[in-house]
């Protein structure tokens, strides 16, 4: 009898998020307490946003603040153009592969992301003042909208993708989401427990979307080269460092790339799924075996 491999049929390799849904959602919950709902954290994020605004930011130029200039997406009104422009890219290319599961899947990661966002940072999670703060600085901003949707289109990209182009569309998310998410603290737009707000509950949702993902719509785990996830990770953080950086304040510019790195970070690790139980359960006698000798 030959040697039987993951390949083979009696042996399906599907796999599964390492986090589940409901453990993003407590992270989100612990961070929005810790650093939103104590004085501690209401005064650690403030002194970040000390600075003489967002023209220190080294992204600034691309942030669409001064008239006549053009923003990088999704900053300043790029932002729902770009978030109906990927939809429709995700909607593209469910017809082309005929993945109609995988593309509901991918819509239902989009449209909970931005939309629990929405919903999160204007009705559900306030920000209570409880340290005197100046009025600019009360604002309800966590999680971020800017964030999740760069967060929600990466995730929802990498449902659709081929097994073959996966992490790779997995590692241009993550720079992506890396930019965005050190370019709106840079530009005070947010703070860095926005940035991974938002980024939790893309997550959650993406792990959300794939566990209720039916059998039939389940797509082999992907094998990744050897050096892509090093590659990736490495992008993501000049990415995240030139666009978290601010001319006025080096403490500023490496905690706000420390945070969009752990964006992408979360992003790289929610996606890297692992085998199931069943991918790597021995074939029993009933099962049908893909090689027998002398057959």
């Amino acid at each position: 009898m030959a040697p039987e491999s993951a390949a083979d049929p009696g042996r399906p390799r599907t796999a599964r998020p390492r986090i589940s849904a409901p453990l993003h959602l407590l992270g989100l919950l612990a961070l929005y307490l810790v650093a939103v709902c104590t004085p501690f954290g209401q005064r650690a994020e403030n002194a970040l946003l000390k600075g003489v605004g967002a023209e220190s930011a080294w992204i600034y130029d691309w942030s669409g603040s001064d008239y006549g200039t053009s923003a990088a997406p999704p900053l300043d009104d790029t932002a729902l153009p770009t978030l109906l422009l990927g939809m429709a890219v995700i909607a593209a290319v469910t017809v082309a592969r005929r993945c109609w599961w995988r593309g509901f899947a991918a819509a239902g990661v989009v449209a909970g992301t931005f939309g629990g966002t929405e919903v999160l940072s204007k009705k559900v999670l306030p920000r209570p003042d409880l340290i005197g703060a100046p009025d600019m600085l009360t604002e309800a901003s966590f999680p971020s909208g800017h964030v999740a949707i760069p967060a929600g289109l990466a995730l929802g990209a990498v449902l659709i993708a081929s097994p073959r182009v996966r992490p790779y569309v997995t590692m241009v998310g993550m720079m992506w989401l890396a930019a965005t998410a050190g370019a709106v603290q840079a530009l005070y737009h947010h703070r860095p427990s926005d940035v991974l707000g938002a980024t939790l509950l893309a997550c959650a949702c993406y792990s959300l979307a794939v566990r209720l993902l039916p059998a039939a719509a389940a797509s082999n785990a992907p094998r990744t080269p050897r050096a892509l996830p090093t590659v990736a990770l490495a992008l993501s953080a000049i990415g995240a460092l030139a666009a978290g950086a601010r001319d006025d304040s080096l403490t500023e510019s490496l905690v706000f790339a420390a945070a969009a790195f752990l964006c992408a970070s979360l992003l790289w690790y929610t996606t890297a799924e692992r085998p199931s139980p069943t991918a790597n359960a021995p074939l029993t006698e009933s099962q049908p075996r893909a090689h027998r000798s002398g057959t």
